[in-house]
């Protein structure tokens, strides 16, 4: 049986590390109970719940939005934010590693989002957002599978907000541009001194900063449908 109280639900995947870490951060500190996903949650994890799921899995999926509801009820808002990056020339990337981009990030989304809808348009209102990246915009030499994979997301973000806007379900993307979590390693060209500086910031984004927009989206932002927010430092204006 759900233990609803009057909290807001958030189920945010990714929420072991990194963007989704902060997110779940975010929203918790706001008053959400936050429900996160992970493939390896952490054991300190300070959100209400912490379970683990594969989200390029319908089924593991499934079972875990299903224990979630059960033990904080019906989910109000859905972060898609499990990522996984890697970088090579185009001719390089196997098979394989088009699939594992494209199932994590594209499917990843569409599983989640499959799991939640239905229940949200019953009942007349939720909120879901996507973490895509300023790669899916610009593009990036040496990352076509990842840019292609976060391109789709928005793609399947647009069409989800057409179909779902009338049941006052809202579906909407934030593509940070690179963001100093662990997932950039220490000698990452992202963190070259002569990249930095061709930003306008002239820094990397914060994942503290990606969070707030996303709570931004999910809190204040009831007038956005379908749009991809940005903070990237500038790298793509």
């Amino acid at each position: 049986m759900s233990t609803r109280t009057s909290q807001r639900v958030a189920l945010v995947t990714g929420a072991g590390s990194g963007i989704g870490q902060s997110i779940a951060a975010e929203l918790g500190a706001a008053g959400w109970a936050v429900a996160g996903l992970d493939l390896r949650p952490p054991r300190d994890a300070a959100t209400a719940l912490m379970l683990a799921a594969d989200v390029a899995d319908a089924d593991s999926v499934r079972t875990a939005v299903g224990r979630a509801e059960a033990a904080l009820g019906p989910i109000d808002a859905l972060v898609s934010a499990a990522g996984h990056y890697a970088s090579a020339p185009v001719a390089e990337i196997t098979p394989e590693q088009w699939t594992r981009m494209l199932r994590v990030h594209l499917g990843g989304l569409a599983n989640t989002a499959r799991a939640v809808l239905p229940s949200m348009a019953e009942r007349g209102g939720g909120s879901v957002v996507a973490i895509t990246s300023e790669l899916a915009i610009g593009g990036g030499e040496g990352e076509a599978h990842y840019a292609a994979a976060k391109g789709a997301v928005i793609g399947l973000v647009r069409s989800l907000a057409a179909e779902f806007a009338a049941r006052e379900v809202r579906v909407n993307a934030v593509a940070p541009g690179p963001t100093d979590t662990p997932l950039l390693a220490a000698d990452s060209p992202w963190r070259a001194p002569e990249y930095l500086a061709t930003l306008p910031a002239r820094r990397l984004g914060r994942p503290d900063e990606v969070a707030a927009t996303v709570r931004f989206l999910l809190e204040e932002g009831t007038f956005c449908t379908g749009e991809v927010l940005s903070p990237n430092s500038g790298a793509v204006i």
